[in-house]
């Protein structure tokens, strides 16, 4: 591939101000804010959003689109950086998710808001994905250690506050605020980004990979459907799920073959002889999985066994986001002091396997703070992993291959989310129903044949031996789940124990010098706002 290059101005290096790196940080955390924030504000809206528009059968729809779209586009944004430069497609996928969102406030019913929602998960797919690439463009991995809090109390923050964000814009403002609430902020962060970040551009002669996207988006729209249909919209065994998978294997086998091929691969297979970024690859996935199955039943089991309010469930998790914040600033701190990282995956894998084991010991006698307890050893664990994860992948391949590279991490966290849902929820609703059956009979089964999920108000109108039945269900599900759970755990410290601790790269080597390692350049970031 041959590229031209120009700067966006003619002295890229003219007013190198402390205050512009802070700007560009700002306007970048901005962004991940809007990533992560949007299906957690849009979940609290969701009844009234039905409640108007109708649809109630096409309510699973509105986030399936959004997810189906932000993971198929995930692998492409970071390709389309890598080609044509980082700032102009960042921009663009921002542009895009206002678009979508503007769009979706808009809608007048279930079928159009679907599709809105799909135009803003393709521009959501480039957001999460331009943040960390370019931080990793403009930050040397050995300095990249200290904002890794930042980012960890990003996430923190959207997880606690989407949901009371969410209530209080629906109640006060009507739910389409609930999309309406990004272009404010959005358009900041466009202008700040336009104004003060200033990279390279990129012109690629190579033409996309049209046949690479193809197929990718297949396999993956086909893995996030059989993880979201099975066992819910259809039996894991029906003959729809089994099409989904064969198409879904079929897809992914002819990418893999065609990126050996193509003259501009979307995902260069050459990445994953890197054994770090393979192993931070299956690292991704597994905490992807055991963090969003964490966010999904600990909420569920404090509001219907310890009797918590569904009004301030983000606050539930305090324990585990606060530990995981905590844990996260500080192995950032250690990293960029000393350089070394790999006994935080290490240590990540062994915190996340007893967290997990202990809140697989919960049962209905378990005290809030007790929970509380074994929430913080799971988020101690998380945050050992969370951005470390994505800084070794970094630092793992070329500058060139800076979006692939974190495309393709960020693509393996969804999807191990999407399977961590489907997997822990199945064995969560099996057991909830088979408890329910033994313990309340016909009733029990009757109860749970809908959805093995009961809100309060539906706890609340039980007789009192079937919730007592039910809250013993629920602690028998969530058992189940994070038993699951910890024993998944173990490949991360397995693959922990592999990871080759290589240097992280400094800020480059002085001019006219290359690298002893071959890799090329980090520019440092005064160089680049």
């Amino acid at each position: 591939m041959a590229d031209t290059r120009q700067a966006d101005t003619a002295d890229p290096g003219a007013g190198k101000k402390p205050r512009s790196v802070r700007v560009v940080l700002f306007a970048l955390m901005i962004t991940m804010m809007l990533a992560m924030l949007d299906n957690m504000i849009v979940g609290t809206a969701m009844p009234t959003i039905v409640g108007e528009l109708g649809g109630l059968q096409h309510l699973s729809w509105v986030v399936t689109a959004y997810t189906l779209a932000t993971a198929a586009a995930t692998p492409v944004w970071g390709k389309l950086g890598d080609m044509y430069g980082r700032k102009a497609t960042f921009m663009t996928s921002i542009v895009i998710f206002l678009i979508g969102s503007a769009l979706s406030g808009m809608a007048q019913n279930m079928g159009e808001l679907i599709g809105f929602r799909a135009v803003q998960g393709l521009g959501a797919g480039g957001l999460m994905v331009g943040v960390m690439a370019i931080i990793g463009d403009l930050i040397p991995p050995r300095e990249r250690g200290k904002y890794q809090g930042m980012m960890a109390g990003i996430m923190a923050i959207a997880m606690i506050a989407g949901p009371l964000v969410g209530g209080t814009i629906t109640d006060n403002w009507g739910w389409r605020w609930a999309f309406y609430i990004n272009l404010p902020l959005g358009v900041v962060a466009l202008g700040l980004i336009s104004a003060v970040l200033h990279l390279p551009r990129k012109r690629s002669k190579a033409g996309i990979d049209y046949l690479g996207v193809g197929l990718l988006t297949v396999g993956i729209t086909s893995i996030v459907l059989v993880t979201t249909w099975g066992g819910t919209e259809y039996a894991w065994t029906s003959a729809r799920i089994m099409e989904l998978i064969g198409i879904g294997v079929a897809a992914l086998v002819g990418f893999v073959f065609w990126q050996t091929k193509a003259a501009e691969p979307v995902v260069p297979l050459h990445i994953f002889r890197s054994r770090n970024f393979t192993l931070m690859s299956v690292i991704g996935f597994i905490t992807g999985f055991v963090m969003f199955g964490a966010t999904l039943f600990l909420p569920l089991y404090q509001q219907s066994v310890q009797g918590a309010s569904a009004t301030n469930s983000g606050l539930l998790l305090l324990p585990m986001l606060g530990a995981m914040l905590v844990t996260s600033m500080v192995a950032g701190r250690v990293t960029t002091s000393s350089g070394r990282y790999k006994v935080f995956p290490i240590a990540g894998g062994v915190l996340m396997i007893t967290g997990l084991y202990l809140l697989s010991l919960m049962d209905t006698g378990t005290s809030r703070l007790t929970s509380g307890v074994y929430m913080a050893v799971l988020g101690l664990g998380m945050g050992c992993l969370m951005q470390i994860t994505m800084l070794v992948a970094q630092n793992s391949v070329q500058m060139r291959d800076m979006g692939v590279a974190s495309s393709s991490t960020t693509l393996f966290r969804t999807l191990g989310s999407s399977f961590g849902v489907a997997i822990m929820g199945a064995l969560f609703n099996n057991r909830v129903q088979d408890v329910m059956s033994e313990r309340a009979g016909a009733l029990g089964s009757k109860i749970t044949e809908q959805s093995a999920q009961l809100d309060a108000a539906s706890l609340a109108k039980l007789p009192v031996a079937a919730r007592e039945a039910y809250q013993h269900a629920v602690s028998a599900g969530t058992h189940s789940a994070f038993l699951l759970g910890s024993v998944i755990a173990v490949v991360v410290l397995v693959a922990a124990l592999f990871v080759k601790e290589v240097p992280l790269k400094g800020a480059g080597p002085k001019a006219g010098e290359s690298p002893a390692d071959g890799t090329e350049p980090v520019a440092p970031l005064a160089e680049a706002v």
